[in-house]
């Protein structure tokens, strides 16, 4: 009787910790990114945000989408990757909307300073998806670019996935692209901060919250001999975090000047 009694304990007990972990899996990811965009809201400076972590987040969870219909695996995960895409799309739209309204401003404000009568004020050139430049890729002055290059993406892997589901080696080729796309996930804003010589405008809880949840992440993968190639990838994750961090520091308490080089809107503000 007392084990009975136990059972009808321990079991609902159960249910609820599954549950919870099911839903840490599906919204712990996007917890990040919330001090980031309260941050560029608040302050309406999207510079120290790489958008290019909006695209490796994107191209990712797209492949790990795709990579289920070959591969069934457990629903929170494919969750997960909706809630990540929707997420990244409010992050790259806010991030649009400033940088386009800041580039006016700045025109504005030059014109106020030539103090000029014969001259309009002349809106930032507007870049296209459609235009084809390499040169400003994944930096137009509108969202619905981005919507379209992401449509655009996924009908292109979509289709030939589906012409490849048969294929186990292409398969198990686009669920690892997928895992290792992740893991570069860091990548944009590291290289971004050694090109700025400076960390500010980043969120450092954001950072701490990605080396937390990949350590995490790692950790379980490790203990639950995971395919090696999880591993590696999620290894390859908590370094370039830790290296993010130690850019925090040295920036922080040595300060550097920006190395110097021509600006050029699609090379300094690109990432």
């Amino acid at each position: 009787m007392e084990a009975d009694g136990l059972k009808w304990l321990v079991v609902p007990m159960h249910q609820l910790v599954s549950w919870g972990a099911a839903g840490a899996m599906v919204f712990g990811g996007v917890v990040p990114y919330i001090p980031q965009y309260r941050d560029i809201k608040r302050t309406q400076n999207a510079e120290g945000f790489s958008t290019y972590v909006c695209l490796v987040l994107l191209v990712a969870n797209i492949l790990r989408i795709l990579f289920w219909f070959g591969r069934h695996f457990e629903s929170p995960l494919l969750w997960q990757s909706i809630i990540m895409i929707l997420t990244m799309l409010l992050m790259l739209k806010l991030c649009t909307e400033v940088r386009v309204s800041n580039e006016l401003n700045i025109k504005r404000r030059s014109f106020s300073a030539a103090d000029s009568k014969d001259e309009e004020i002349k809106a930032p050139p507007k870049r296209s998806y459609l235009d084809f430049d390499l040169n400003y890729f994944w930096h137009w002055s509108k969202f619905t670019d981005y919507v379209q290059c992401i449509l655009t993406f996924t009908g292109v892997t979509g289709y030939v996935t589906y012409l490849s589901l048969d294929s186990v080696l292409f398969v198990e080729t686009l669920g690892f692209l997928a895992v290792f796309t992740e893991a570069m996930l860091g990548v944009p804003q590291l290289y971004r901060n050694y090109q700025n010589r400076s960390t500010e405008g980043m969120s450092v809880k954001m950072v701490l919250m990605w080396t937390s949840g990949d350590t995490f992440k790692t950790v379980y993968f490790i203990l639950n001999q995971a395919p090696f190639q999880f591993s590696i990838c999620g290894l390859l994750q908590v370094f370039v975090d830790i290296a993010i961090l130690l850019q925090v520091y040295c920036y922080s308490y040595y300060p550097q000047k920006p190395a110097s080089h021509t600006a050029h809107p699609g090379s300094t503000k690109a990432l």
